[in-house]
């Protein structure tokens, strides 16, 4: 019966999609799956952390990953993908996020080495020059051919180059994964690519207006220019159609909370500006950059509870 009930429920979910969403099968697939991995008992052991890999591109591409420990083989489970940032081999993020402590099956994917021979995500000046979106869509197939995932509740989020990369994926992939997270994002123009006409995503932001790396009021990077973030969620805010905001809410003494709502498609917009804060992830468990973070607010925290909020039935 649970095998029955899981089933019926990844499809329902397709149902939700336009039938000329199916018209033709793309390499990159921006729209809800069937999780064929609710029919299997198989899966990696819960509670632990483990290393995998696929092949896209032609390439061998690594990723962690963490199953809670409430996971059970035929029940449709949430998804939570963590990019980190550039240097980083997905380890990093898992420690100072706390993420595993989620009621989520929690992805650390691991990106190409570039520039420097340092790992870093598709939408950088100094990233290898590799299809991470590509990466990211077959990434999803297999873990929704092998695990229980939960169409309509796929999420992003990530820090620095990872942010950035994220911001790609909501233009690239608004249709399969429902709702994004970015920490101290490194917005270069890269991350715009297919923003023209995606359609509206929600998403949750964070930045220190104290970072070193990537200055809050924007400056120049690797011989490219980020914006100041208030002009960036503005900018999404735009293209989502926001009709309302942005609401200013302080939160303790170094926080304050901007907030674009009634937007097109349930694309919500919120932005936390962390007042001395540096490239860190608010709520750190441990070290996460340069600089103080924050404790006033758990980054994480915040982020699962507007993920929850959206997930992608509530604006196919």
């Amino acid at each position: 019966m649970r095998r029955l009930l899981a089933t019926a429920i990844v499809a329902l979910t397709a149902l939700a999609v336009p039938a000329s969403a199916f018209a033709a099968e793309p390499a990159v697939r921006n729209y809800p799956r069937l999780s064929a991995g609710c029919l299997s008992p198989n899966a990696p052991p819960v509670g632990v952390t483990t290393n995998q890999t696929i092949t896209s591109g032609g390439m061998q591409r690594d990723y962690l990953i963490h199953l809670p420990a409430g996971y059970q083989p035929f029940q449709p489970t949430p998804l939570v993908m963590a990019f980190h940032g550039r240097k980083g081999d997905g380890s990093d993020i898992e420690a100072f996020s706390g993420i595993d402590n989620l009621n989520a099956i929690a992805v650390y994917p691991v990106g190409a080495k570039g520039q420097d021979d340092q790992r870093a995500w598709e939408s950088a000046p100094y990233a290898a020059p590799v299809d991470d979106v590509q990466f990211v869509s077959d990434l999803l197939d297999h873990l929704q051919a092998t695990l229980c995932v939960d169409p309509n509740r796929i999420f992003a989020t990530g820090k620095s180059n990872g942010a950035g990369f994220v911001a790609l994926l909501a233009c690239q992939l608004p249709f399969r994964i429902a709702a994004f997270g970015t920490i101290a994002g490194a917005f270069y123009p890269g991350t715009t690519v297919g923003c023209d006409t995606s359609a509206p995503a929600p998403i949750v932001d964070f930045h220190g207006t104290a970072d070193p790396t990537i200055a809050y009021d924007g400056d120049v990077s690797h011989g490219v220019a980020t914006p100041p973030l208030m002009q960036w969620a503005q900018d999404r805010a735009t293209h989502n159609h926001c009709a309302t905001g942005p609401s200013q809410t302080p939160i303790g003494t170094d926080v304050i909370k901007f907030a674009w709502t009634d937007c097109s498609q349930h694309g919500d917009v919120t932005h936390y500006r962390i007042i001395g804060a540096g490239h860190t992830w608010p709520g750190e468990l441990v070290d996460s950059g340069p600089g103080s973070a924050t404790q006033t607010i758990k980054a994480t925290q915040v982020i699962w509870d507007f993920f929850t909020a959206h997930p992608l039935t509530a604006h196919l």
